[in-house]
C-alpha cells in the first residue's frame, strides 16, 4: 500500500502565491505519510491573458525556478508533480508537467500532446493551439512510489491511442493533471477517466483545477483516483480546493490484469 496526496487547486495569475500553496501541500502531505503529491495542470501559473502572462512564463525557463522547486521537494522528501507553461522560444509555449523525485534531482518532463481547440454550446471558445505547441513524446517514469508512472495532461484523456501506448509499456499508474471546463466535465470527466483506467489496467490519478479563477475561467474540479477495475477511490468534489489522501494498493494491478488480461490479449488492428 502506498499513500499518495492529491492537491485540488484554484490556481491564479501569481506564480509565487501558487508556489506557496504547493509548498504547504508538500509539507502537509509528507507529514501525513504520503510518498507522492499530485498537482493539477498549470498548477504554478494559470492565466489566459497572454500579454499579462508572457513575462511570468519566461521566468519558468530560468534555472533558478527549477532549483527552487528542487530544493523544496528535497527538503520535504516527497515526489511531486507540477504543471507549468514553458516558453519554447518559437513564439509558442509548451503545456508541461514536471515530475520531481523526492531527492530533488532534475525533473522528468512531459509536454501535452493534444491541443484543446473547441467552441462550446455555452459560447466559450478555446484555441489552445494558438499559443501552445503540441508535444510529441510518450513519457513514462520508472521506480516512482506508484511504480511505473505514465504522464499525460487533461485533454489527452480523450485520445485512447496515447493510453494504449502507456498500457503497452505496462504503466502501473497514469497521471492526468487537468483544468477541465465545467460543461465538458459534467458530461465526460468521470466516464473518460474510468475508461482510461480500465483500458490501461492501471491506476489513474487526476489532480484538477476547481472553481472560479482570476483570469475569468471556471473549472470543474472533482480530482479523482481510479483503480485498474474502474472503481473511484477518491473524488474531491467540485466545490473547493484542498488536499486529500488515497491509499494505492499496487497488488491490485496484477489482480485485475489476471482477471481481465486485455493487455496480453490485445492485437494490432490493421488500417
Amino acid at each position: 500500500m502506498v499513500k499518495i496526496a492529491v492537491l485540488q487547486m484554484t490556481s491564479g495569475i501569481d506564480p509565487e502565491a501558487n508556489f506557496q500553496t504547493i509548498f504547504r501541500a508538500m509539507s502537509d502531505a509528507q507529514a501525513a505519510g504520503a510518498k507522492m503529491l499530485f498537482t493539477p495542470e498549470m498548477s504554478l501559473h494559470l492565466d489566459r491573458d497572454r500579454k499579462r502572462a508572457a513575462p511570468k512564463i519566461r521566468r519558468f525557463d530560468d534555472r533558478k525556478m527549477i532549483d527552487r522547486i528542487r530544493y523544496a521537494v528535497d527538503s520535504e522528501g516527497i515526489w511531486t508533480t507540477i504543471g507549468v507553461p514553458i516558453d519554447l522560444g518559437t513564439g509558442k509555449y509548451a503545456n508541461r508537467q514536471w515530475l520531481f523525485p523526492s531527492s530533488g534531482e532534475i525533473p522528468d518532463t512531459y509536454d501535452k500532446m493534444h491541443m484543446f481547440d473547441v467552441e462550446l454550446s455555452t459560447g466559450e471558445t478555446w484555441r489552445e493551439s494558438n499559443a501552445y505547441e503540441a508535444g510529441s513524446e510518450v513519457v513514462t517514469v520508472d521506480d516512482t512510489p506508484v511504480g511505473r508512472l505514465g504522464l499525460t495532461i487533461c485533454y489527452d484523456m480523450r485520445f485512447p491511442a496515447l493510453f494504449e501506448a502507456l498500457g503497452k509499456r505496462r504503466c502501473d499508474a497514469i497521471a492526468v493533471p487537468a483544468a477541465f471546463t465545467v460543461p465538458t466535465g459534467k458530461a465526460h470527466w468521470h466516464t473518460l477517466l474510468r475508461a482510461r483506467a480500465i483500458e490501461a489496467s492501471a491506476f489513474v490519478i487526476a489532480a484538477a483545477q476547481v472553481g472560479k479563477h482570476e483570469d475569468g475561467r471556471e473549472t470543474y474540479g472533482h480530482s479523482l483516483v481510479v483503480d485498474p477495475w474502474g472503481e473511484v477511490l477518491l473524488d474531491m468534489g467540485g466545490e473547493a480546493p484542498g488536499l486529500a489522501f488515497c491509499e494505492i494498493d499496487l497488488a491490485r494491478i496484477e489482480e485485475v490484469r489476471s482477471q481481465v488480461p486485455s493487455l496480453a490479449n490485445r492485437r494490432e488492428i490493421p488500417n
